[in-house]
């Protein structure tokens, strides 16, 4: 049976719908919050309005009733004209919301649901710690019960979303208890922006995603309702692995909008920089470069939408999101390179969005597991393991 990697037409209606929002709403404006380092509220509204933030999720929840290709098809388009605007979409839905989707109880569904679809509220996904980042097994935060509470305390780094204004909810992983083996039993608690004793810190400065909200989070004897449980107690660790397989996906159509945002650049300028008298595009060189970048771009769709293909039929594909989120990130990074390069000193500019494009890109090849865990996870897959 031959493959068919044509959209469907519903599909292909949100494609050119997000790709004139990109264009008309979020490329005049993200550059001055880019340099202002600061969350752009405006277009994260109109993309609550527009749906966006509901993609993947039933109507009965308050989503779109789409599915994760939907959401893929939405961040590649955003990212081609920027990263900071996509990787909020990214997180507030593959690593907000999607926990309590899958997860949650019935009434921590209709609780939260409905506000993160609505984009409303923005939710933040809590594994990274100062010590511990791709050993997500290594996890120091501590929640102990008391009485009918959870007491949580430790802290994380590097969360996506954390402490914006309109972040209503942490889902964190925290050690509750020991395995008869000694290893730590590790859940899942979603702790409620404002509970006394949960700090959010200042503000990263990034190098890249400077539009985006990212900080350090602190838990200092937070308290919240054993009802805060998400899934079952000590299965967090594996709940958590199931999101980062599908978050992969989305952070591989993330990076492919990255490196197709570098291919339009490039082909625009090249038509307009002249040298010597005629369009840099006219040079063999600068031909067979942008030609190499969209056969990168290109490669890099295929992979993210075969994996998101396989994840809503229900397949197995642990092994093809490592594989598109592995490739994905390290053609948006080649591609942002060499988009530079054809710019040239202007390429060095932040007036033009290759130069974020090149700042953001990096990012991509470490957050959601670094390269080097995915290439533990294809070994894996394929049965190398020692």
């Amino acid at each position: 049976m031959p493959l068919d990697h044509r959209l469907s037409t519903e599909h292909e209606e949100l494609r050119r719908t997000v790709e004139e929002f990109a264009h008309d709403v979020v490329a005049p404006k993200i550059g001055d919050y880019y340099e202002r380092h600061e969350f752009p509220y405006e277009i994260v509204r109109e993309m609550g309005r527009m749906g966006l933030f509901g993609l993947p999720f039933p109507e009965e929840y308050g989503g779109m009733g789409g599915d994760y290709l939907a959401l893929g098809i939405a961040l590649e388009e955003l990212a081609r004209v920027d990263s900071s605007v996509a990787i909020t979409l990214e997180a507030g839905v593959s690593l907000g919301a999607m926990p309590l989707f899958r997860f949650g109880t019935e009434e921590q569904k209709r609780a939260w649901l409905p506000r993160l679809c609505s984009g409303e509220m923005l939710g933040a996904f809590g594994l990274t710690e100062p010590d511990c980042g791709s050993d997500a097994g290594g996890t120091k935060t501590t929640a102990r019960r008391e009485g009918d509470e959870w007491v949580v305390n430790g802290s994380k780094c590097f969360i996506t979303n954390s402490g914006t204004d309109i972040t209503g909810l942490v889902t964190v992983t925290a050690v509750t208890g020991r395995k008869p083996d000694g290893r730590p039993e590790i859940s899942a608690i979603v702790v409620p922006s404002g509970t006394p004793g949960f700090t959010v810190a200042a503000p990263y400065s990034k190098v890249g995603w400077n539009a985006s909200d990212t900080r350090e989070l602190s838990f200092s004897d937070v308290r919240v309702p054993l009802a805060n449980l998400l899934g079952e107690e000590g299965r967090g660790y594996a709940q958590f692995l199931r999101i980062l397989d599908e978050g992969r996906v989305a952070i591989s159509a993330l990076a492919t909008g990255l490196a197709q945002g570098c291919v339009d650049e490039s082909v625009a300028y090249a038509k307009e920089r002249h040298t010597f008298g005629r369009p840099i595009g006219s040079h063999q060189a600068i031909q067979f470069k942008i030609a190499d970048m969209e056969m990168r771009a290109h490669m890099a769709r295929v992979g993210w939408r075969d994996a998101a293909s396989r994840l809503v039929r229900g397949e197995p594909f642990k092994k093809e999101a490592a594989l598109a989120k592995l490739y994905s990130s390290t053609v948006a990074v080649d591609n942002a390179r060499e988009a530079t390069q054809i710019h040239g000193g202007y390429g060095f500019m932040n007036e033009y969005p290759v130069a974020r494009m090149w700042r953001d890109s990096k990012i991509l090849e470490i957050g959601e597991g670094t390269s080097e865990v995915q290439r533990m996870l294809i070994a894996r897959e394929l049965g190398l393991t020692g």
